[in-house]
């Protein structure tokens, strides 16, 4: 079913439903139908979904939510990575008006790092026991994939470290401006060792949104595209959005259905975040309303934990919501509190700065009653205190496509160590 396209003033009124009208009467009633139904492990089509957005009480969406991510994580853990968010560019082309960190070529502000420059904050990264290099940088016209490829291979040659790095329209950068395929430019860069791809640059994957708000970036189409030819790759990615912006309800929702459909089709996907636009401060501020409630975060938050049945993991997104938003969105369907983010340069642009201690996140999750853990780029236990086995150890045990080689498949389920 094709939704309509609200205007963007009834984006802007979009108001959340009164709890006390989910009490009783037909909206309860289905609501109750719809929570036995997420409490049996079944799916909910795409209408159903714009139902809970629009008359569910947050209790409810959360109650859902929790049912969801224990049929998916039944353990009391909640997992963390100790990482870096290193942008070794912030030259880009594409103009997105809800970023605040790129320069355009030749600006004052702009730059690119030098290999000495990276390779000390890599060290840095190690040497704190960092687990992933989360690496992107803008759509630079003369930094492409040879040098990026370069930089992995060093990097990989030089430390134990996974290489998280490239979004999809990145990726795509690369193979328009050098003429080739998205599987050319995918296959050199898992040679040169990279080990997972971040969600980054989804945005919201509508392209009516796409063309108010990014109108340069990667379509809807080939943002999916990307992620479908790094599954078979080899390669696990991770899928985002970001919401608040000129986006409708309805959008909001068929964005996670397309999530969904791809995630059917390859298994590639590891996790979701979603965090709200951060609209100070960047180019089309005036075009956006103001930043969305932390009670519309739990709410999309919660329905994309329901939607996306076929996702192990939920990150939360301390660094945009803050650490006791973050606490409190691990009753509504998160299970991992992220990156520690060594570093982060993007969101802070945007005057959002909430980056955090590994003492200060972990009490945080213990005092939500859980147990935190640390974790790899695949969601393989790497923490001292774990008695367990790690899997997956790395992008070869991860790697889920059939069309992968066989030496990076799976094992089945029943012999896959507990």
């Amino acid at each position: 079913m094709a939704f309509p396209s609200p205007t963007a003033q009834a984006v802007r009124s979009w108001r959340a439903p009164l709890a006390s009208a989910a009490q009783s009467g037909a909206i309860r009633e289905e609501l109750d139908r719809l929570e036995t139904l997420v409490d049996a492990g079944q799916r909910i089509s795409q209408e159903e979904a714009l139902f809970l957005h629009a008359q569910a009480d947050l209790l409810t969406l959360g109650r859902m939510a929790t049912s969801r991510r224990l049929q998916k994580q039944p353990d009391a853990r909640i997992t963390y990575i100790v990482d870096r968010n290193l942008n070794p560019t912030n030259v880009c082309i594409t103009d997105c008006g809800f970023c605040a960190f790129y320069r355009s070529p030749g600006h004052r502000e702009a730059y690119v790092l030098s290999r000495d420059e990276i390779y000390q904050k890599v060290e840095e990264t190690v040497r704190l026991g960092g687990q992933q290099l989360l690496m992107q940088g803008g759509h630079h016209p003369a930094v492409l994939s040879d040098w990026w490829c370069e930089l992995i291979a060093d990097i990989k040659a030089r430390f134990d470290i996974n290489c998280h790095a490239l979004s999809a329209p990145e990726i795509e950068h690369f193979a328009r401006y050098e003429k080739r395929s998205i599987e050319a430019v995918v296959a050199d860069l898992v040679e040169a060792g990279l080990g997972s791809v971040p969600g980054a640059g989804a945005e919201m994957l509508v392209e009516r949104v796409r063309e108010i708000i990014a109108p340069k970036k990667t379509t809807t189409d080939d943002w999916l595209d990307v992620h479908r030819k790094v599954h078979q790759a080899g390669l696990r990615s991770s899928a985002t959005m970001m919401f608040g912006n000129v986006e409708t309800i309805p959008e909001r929702i068929e964005h996670l259905i397309r999530l969904r459909e791809l995630q059917d089709e390859t298994g590639g996907f590891t996790a979701f975040a979603s965090w709200n636009t951060q609209p100070d401060g960047v180019p089309d501020e005036a075009l956006f309303p103001r930043k969305t409630t932390p009670a519309e975060y739990l709410r999309v938050q919660a329905i994309a934990r329901i939607v996306l049945d076929n996702f192990d993991h939920m990150q939360t997104s301390y660094v945009t919501q803050g650490m006791k938003l973050a606490q409190v969105s691990l009753a509504f369907g998160c299970d991992d509190f992220g990156g520690t983010m060594l570093e982060e340069n993007v969101v802070s642009a945007a005057g959002c700065f909430h980056l955090e201690s590994i003492q200060t996140i972990e009490a945080l999750i213990r005092n939500a009653g859980y147990e935190p853990l640390q974790r790899n780029s695949w969601y393989g236990i790497v923490d001292e205190r774990f008695t367990g086995t790690t899997w997956p150890k790395n992008r070869e045990q991860a790697a889920t496509h059939p069309a992968a080689p066989a030496a990076w498949r799976q094992p089945a389920l029943e012999s896959r160590p507990q």
